[in-house]
Parts: C-alpha cells; structure tokens; sequence
C-alpha cells in the first residue's frame, strides 16, 4: 500500500515538474529576425526570404482563401500554427522564418543564437526535407493548382538558401 502510496506521488511531482518547466514558444515575427538577420556581414538571411517565394506566399490567395484555414496551414505560418502562440506574427507575413527554423521567442536573443546547441534547446529547429514535404507534398484542397515542377528538394532548397548568420 505505502509503494503505492509513493509510486503516485513521485508520478505527481514529475507531472506537476514538467508542467512546471515546460517552455511556453512562441512566433515573434520575421520583423524580430531582421533586427540581426539583415546585416550584410552576417549573410542578409531576412533580405533572402523577403525576395523569395515564402514571403510571397500569400500573394497567391485570392478572396476567401486568405481566410480560409486549409490555405492558410501552408500559406501562413501564422495561419499554421495555434493564435495563443502569436506574439508579433502576423498571416500576411507568409511563410516566415519560423515555419522553418521554429518560434523565434526564447532563441531570439544574440546571446542565445551564438551558442547553436543553446538555441536548438531554446526552441529553434533545424528545416529538414520533411520540413518542406509538409506543405510541398501535403494534402491540398481541391482546386488547388499544380506545380509547376515535380518536387526536387536539392534544387529548390537552393532558392531559398541563406548563409549561417553566425560565419564571419
């Protein structure tokens, strides 16, 4: 009875732990990344994504599917992603940097972003091709247009590439 007693205890502390320590993420917006991610030294990965296609992303809507949630999940990473977690983005903002890289909220600070493992641990994510394949490959409603081309992603991640901000 008594380890029964202290199995359910331990089980609640380690519940109430890591509800207690769990890390609240949240999506600030590509205008927080520009602020160090638009300098010409460090690569102007923010001038990258703006002449691209993801910043462009909802230029392709028209009418009722810049409302419509089944565009915006892949349009918008702020029509992807839960409203609680919004703290700056916004859906015309397209598909910004932290669709691939993660909310930007407890990475953000040059401190941080300097120590790479530091960063991952504070909620950044390195884009991988399954990142990509989501919205490139993922269900689309109907009427939505083909692709222009078959999906290549050693081709097309070469659109959207940008150097390391932390190189010299």
């Amino acid at each position: 009875m008594n380890f029964k007693k202290l199995t359910f205890i331990l089980g609640l502390a380690i519940i109430f732990s890591t509800a207690a320590t769990a890390q609240n993420f949240r999506y600030i917006g590509a205008a927080k990344c520009k602020m160090c991610h638009n300098k010409p030294d460090k690569g102007e990965q923010y001038k990258t994504w703006e002449a691209g296609p993801h910043a462009k992303a909802m230029d392709c809507l028209t009418g009722d599917e810049k409302n419509d949630p089944t565009c915006l999940k892949c349009h918008s990473t702020a029509g992807s992603v839960e409203k609680s977690s919004l703290a700056g983005l916004k859906v015309d903002e397209g598909v910004s940097c932290e669709s691939c890289h993660g909310p930007g909220s407890h990475y953000k600070s040059a401190a941080i972003m300097k120590n790479r493992k530091l960063a991952l641990s504070k909620g950044m994510t390195d884009p991988t091709e399954e990142t990509c394949k989501a919205c490139h490959l993922g269900d689309k409603p109907d009427g939505h247009p083909a692709a222009k081309k078959p999906w290549n992603f050693d081709e097309f991640v070469k659109v959207i590439a940008h150097d390391d901000p932390t190189t010299n």
